[in-house]
């Protein structure tokens, strides 16, 4: 395991603050959002809600598990849970497009205050000194090993967001050079050779995870 570097937000022996960045972004790049365009055409079948409400999930998850410990670590690291996630999400896109929907639903009138709350509420979360296992929708995982997960799914979706919406967004350097790393090895580990993202920074658009490098959770 690489040195920690020594930084305010800390998982045991693990950075936590590019996810913190991560989520940070996002908050305020959501804030930027129209107020307007909420119901616009999103990502596939997610309008920008919806796609927001998944996002959003990346925030939800880390605040949710580590409120369910896990008693077997079935997950070692990033990778594998996208592995694992994988199978999961072809075996039932409907079921991910749905989580979108409803999560989308669940920000309520404000969405941007919502997401705020939800930002605010993770960063607070991983605040710890230890580094719990925890039981995800892949099986149970060290937080270490789950927040760079997090951290991917929210600078990609901002890139999604910013896309569909033409409002600008720029991913914190540190979560924008750890999300290319983890393409990469995610692509490598499916045995493609070079990364899945070599026309994005970061991906392939799909909500659903599939052919992308970047199934949705």
């Amino acid at each position: 395991m690489a040195r920690a570097r020594a930084v305010c937000h800390r998982v045991g022996m693990v950075d936590a603050s590019v996810f913190v960045s991560a989520a940070r972004a996002f908050s305020a790049f959501v804030d930027r959002l129209p107020a307007d365009g909420w119901e616009r055409p999103g990502l596939g079948v997610w309008d920008v809600r919806a796609l927001t409400g998944h996002a959003s999930r990346s925030l939800v998850t880390v605040s949710t598990y580590l409120r369910r410990p896990a008693s077997v670590e079935a997950l070692a690291s990033p990778v594998a849970y996208y592995a694992m996630v994988a199978v999961m999400s072809a075996a039932d896109v409907g079921a991910v497009e749905q989580r979108g929907r409803d999560a989308g639903a669940a920000l309520g009138e404000d969405p941007a205050a919502a997401v705020r709350g939800l930002a605010e509420a993770a960063v607070a979360d991983v605040a710890r000194d230890d580094d719990p296992l925890i039981e995800t929708i892949g099986g149970g995982m060290r937080l270490s090993a789950y927040l760079p997960t997090r951290t991917f799914e929210l600078v990609v979706h901002s890139l999604d967001l910013a896309e569909a919406t033409g409002v600008a967004y720029t991913a914190p350097e540190s979560a924008l050079a750890e999300s290319v790393e983890l393409a990469a090895r995610i692509a490598v580990a499916r045995g493609d050779g070079v990364p899945c993202c070599a026309h994005s920074p970061v991906g392939a658009r799909s909500p659903a995870g599939s052919p992308s490098c970047r199934p949705a959770s």
